[in-house]
């Protein structure tokens, strides 16, 4: 069975846990905190969000990645892996959303 990206990445970003700061991006992030990820997910969301109103498919991809890839380290500084968020989305899979969001 092939390995998901997502899962890859995620790989990736727990082995830069402990890394040196000024050596790893994803290390310098981890070592700034939440906020910092937060901050930078509100970033790349924002972009993310001008490219789709552009109608620019190919920067949509790429800010898209970021904002996913910053999502990932999130999931990671909060202790969460790519199978709890899965999970979640089955959870739901076949529920209107307007029902599932009342039933939160």
């Amino acid at each position: 069975m092939t390995t998901h990206i997502i899962d890859k990445l995620f790989t990736i970003i727990e082995s830069r846990k402990g890394a040196d700061p000024t050596e790893s991006y994803v290390a310098s992030l981890l070592d700034k905190g939440t906020s910092k990820i937060a901050e930078k997910i509100g970033e790349e969301s924002t972009e993310t969000i001008i490219e789709a109103i552009k109608g620019n498919k190919e920067k949509l991809a790429q800010e898209s990645a970021d904002l996913l890839f910053h999502l990932i380290i999130l999931w990671s500084d909060a202790g969460l892996n790519p199978d709890d968020v899965f999970k979640v989305l089955e959870n739901r899979e076949g529920v209107s959303g307007h029902k599932e969001k009342l039933n939160r």
